[in-house]
């Protein structure tokens, strides 16, 4: 959710050529798997040992002769064909990111063992550039995390969040094509089928991370006797009732449980941007700011919005809360707003790849469940909110423009239960303020007998081979290699 706040993080990180994106087309479905064309990657460096090809799938998969899409994918072969087991693919978070350059980016953390088993394959999800893309034409100033992730006003008002809700999803109808209604987390497991299938391949183990351990559910809910090794790393709460929602709501969770590690860095004696004495004083100091910004927003040469403000304010904390190395830029910030002056803003991604990445994360929130019409229900929550969790604000409950969203679900959310093969590990951080633990506690027990959890002691939104620690870096590797599992949930010290 990379990616909410992760749909930020993860427009930075989308690094696609919206000019490679290939047309709606109006071809039936080929009716076999022909052998996928293999060749080299458009923009590789050279030398890369990465190649991409195309698999066509059905627009919607419950006509499947009818018009067709398609997705990029990419692979890195094993390193140890004797050794092979089978294809390990990389399910991105989001909505909105892309593996497509996984296979040769962080795949390469991989111990070798790893890589001897297996081919690592990467994607573009459906409506991500370079596979078949959307846009809903939103307009520039709604492309700001603030916005697309919407901060009630300083008052608690989502009056004009509701309006802002309005506006953009009337632009998405627009512009955004038949595709933006064929965009959810079930059409996406269902991709991952026409992937495997058209890899030749019985099964696939995976490795997904964030929004992907929802989708990575989802089709292990779906698709049971295709899928063999499963790694879910950093997890969504599977809330069949609210799904999205629930995710945004952890959020302010998420942020109590990382908060005090940033506020005793931040508070710490010879740190460059100290921000107060204590950890209780960074916590007050970041209110008090806060509020300030809410009526005397300053200047920010380049940022969308142009300014600091509150909000602007409380958005970037959330997003550098999500990893430790950040915590240091956010306390930059802070002293350079109380300094009541800001260097420029650095630049961000090209306005058509955020275009492309708001439509997707757009359309698969909206779409995988049924948001809310009526305001009231928004004002009722987020003022609770704004009470229990003031360092959030109420933003975790509040009305995104799924509010607005025009278009009923095409079907219901996927129930994730304990039916299946026993062949999933979860790792956890244990302070995550992206997908916190309290939501991978409820993914685990829907789970049931079908997985093993370990938690990890450390602090980071991406466990495995980032954040997580050595204990929980073996245990996984270990998994996927071997396919040994602890006996029971663990505990990573």
């Amino acid at each position: 959710m990379t990616s909410h706040p992760r749909l930020g993080a993860l427009a930075a990180a989308s690094a696609v050529l919206l000019s490679l994106a290939a047309p709606l087309t109006a071809t039936a479905a080929p009716a076999g798997h022909p052998a996928l064309a293999w060749g080299p990657c458009p923009g590789a460096a050279p030398g890369s040992r990465q190649e991409c090809a195309t698999v066509t799938v059905p627009l919607d998969h419950a006509h499947p002769g009818g018009p067709t899409i398609d997705l990029a994918v990419s692979r890195v072969r094993s390193e140890r064909p004797g050794a092979r087991r089978g294809v390990l693919l990389l399910i991105p978070g989001g909505p909105g990111g892309s593996s497509l350059d996984d296979p040769s980016g962080k795949g390469q953390k991989l111990p070798q063992a790893v890589r001897d088993v297996y081919d690592l394959v990467g994607f573009a999800p459906r409506g991500l550039a370079p596979s078949t893309a959307v846009d809903c034409g939103l307009d520039h100033a709604d492309l700001a995390v603030s916005r697309l992730r919407p901060w009630p006003a300083a008052d608690g008002s989502v009056a004009g969040n509701m309006d802002t809700a309005r506006r953009m999803t009337d632009a998405c109808v627009r512009n955004g094509g038949e595709l933006l209604r064929h965009m959810s987390t079930v059409d996406e497991a269902r991709d991952i089928d026409r992937v495997r299938a058209a890899l030749g391949e019985r099964r696939i183990s995976a490795w997904g991370v964030s929004y992907g351990t929802y989708v990575g559910a989802v089709y292990n809910q779906l698709f049971p006797h295709r899928t063999d090794r499963i790694v879910l790393d950093s997890n969504d709460n599977p809330d069949p009732a609210r799904v999205s929602r629930a995710w945004l709501a952890g959020h302010e969770q998420g942020v109590e449980d990382v908060f005090p590690q940033f506020a005793e860095r931040v508070s710490a004696p010879g740190h460059p941007h100290r921000v107060a004495d204590t950890p209780e004083g960074v916590r007050a100091e970041f209110l008090r700011l806060a509020a300030e910004l809410d009526r005397r927003p300053i200047p920010w040469p380049g940022a969308n919005p142009p300014e600091l403000n509150g909000n602007v304010l409380r958005q970037t904390m959330l997003d550098s809360l999500f990893d430790p190395a950040r915590f240091d830029d956010l306390a930059e910030l802070m002293t350079d707003a109380r300094a009541g002056t800001l260097p420029p803003a650095p630049a961000g991604p090209p306005e058509p790849v955020l275009q492309n990445v708001a439509a997707v994360g757009a359309a698969t929130l909206c779409n995988d469940v049924a948001w809310p019409k009526d305001p009231a229900v928004y004002q009722k929550d987020v003022d609770i909110s704004r009470k229990a969790f003031p360092l959030t604000a109420g933003m975790p409950r509040n009305a995104l423009l799924c509010a607005a969203w025009p278009y009923p679900p095409r079907q219901a959310p996927v129930r994730i239960t304990d039916r299946g093969p026993s062949n999933v590990l979860l790792v956890q951080n244990e302070r995550d303020a992206g997908t916190p633990l309290a939501g991978a506690r409820k993914l685990r027990e829907a789970l049931g007998r079908r997985a093993v959890m370990v938690t990890v002691n450390s602090t980071g939104h991406e466990a495995y081979l980032a954040n997580g620690n050595a204990c929980g870096d073996d245990t996984v590797s270990r998994f996927l290699e071997t396919g040994e599992r602890p006996e029971g949930d663990a505990y990573c010290r």
